[in-house]
């Protein structure tokens, strides 16, 4: 599908209404199929300011480009929805690719990537009531600890009051926990180890009033092997994460054994994945997209 710039600029231009007409009238579908997985696709890294994709920094920067890509891989068997920004579910909106699909709006965060605020991850992006209004089917939202930071204890105020405010209006929130540090250099880094990875799941599990609407989005432990003891810590339902694969076919295929032995897991019902699949190593789309729904 060749996207046509122009005419979503007029649509926002001229009719910005258009965007609340698409989603009030967009078909929906239950958050779980037949099958009882789920096959997202992610594209929510822009608005953090993360573009890059292997050694390209600007990848993700040509939004008619990405918009196409998005589209090709929802039209794929299998692939059950998309989790992004407000400003590409509203652009996907107008194009008409989220009918029938799951639609996942991400609460964002502040903490941009290098910045001297980076672990001020207050959210920046859908509330739990825009989710509602546009009819959207569930959320997302990242929580880093550092232990270190003050800052963290903020983030996790935040993210309780979200988990209730979704709790309250019935709706899925995603949550990617991580315990995070600094290095000597000042980058933060997120802790993969099964043990960090164990104790992020349990704090990430008992924040808010109720736990009946959370899902927990997790990477795979630097150790595969660990996961089976990892997903042992909490009985909330959780997919695994995409997370930054090489740009190297060697490399992707890595990831789908990686998510292949963790995808037998009882809890894990699923995948979100980004880059990867939008942005192969050897830039065919479908391939990755089908490869990844094979694996579920």
């Amino acid at each position: 599908m060749t996207i046509d710039i122009s005419e979503l600029v007029r649509l926002r231009a001229e009719r910005p209404e258009a965007i609340a007409e698409a989603a009030a009238r967009r078909p929906r579908r239950p958050l779980l199929g037949d099958s009882g997985r789920l096959m997202i696709v992610a594209a929510d890294h822009p608005a953090r300011g993360a573009l890059g994709v292997g050694g390209d920094k600007l990848a993700m920067a040509n939004r008619a480009d990405l918009l196409e890509r998005l589209v090709l891989a929802l039209s794929r068997p299998g692939v059950d929805g998309v989790l992004a920004t407000a400003d590409i579910l509203d652009d996907l909106l107008l194009l008409g690719a989220l009918d029938g699909k799951v639609v996942m709006g991400s609460l964002n965060r502040g903490g941009l990537q290098g910045s001297v605020f980076e672990m001020d991850d207050r959210f920046t992006g859908h509330r739990p009531e825009d989710i509602e209004r546009l009819r959207f089917d569930a959320g997302k939202l990242l929580v880093r600890i550092d232990y270190d930071d003050p800052g963290s204890l903020t983030t996790l105020e935040s993210t309780a009051r979200a988990i209730d405010d979704m709790a309250a209006r019935r709706l899925p929130l995603f949550v990617e926990p991580f315990i995070s540090r600094r290095t000597p250099e000042g980058k933060v880094t997120n802790d993969l180890s099964a043990e960090a990875v164990i104790k992020s799941i349990a704090i990430a599990s008992g924040l808010g009033g109720t736990s009946a609407y959370t899902w927990l989005k997790l990477p795979v432990t630097d150790n595969p092997d660990d996961m089976a003891e990892v997903m042992e810590t909490s009985t909330l339902p959780a997919v695994l994460l995409g997370g930054e694969v090489g740009g190297s076919a060697e490399a992707q295929a890595g990831a789908y054994e990686k998510w292949r032995g963790a995808l037998q897991l009882p809890t894990v019902r699923g995948l979100v994945v980004g880059r990867s699949l939008l942005y192969p190593a050897d830039g065919d789309v479908v391939a990755a997209v089908d490869t990844a729904v094979g694996l579920l």
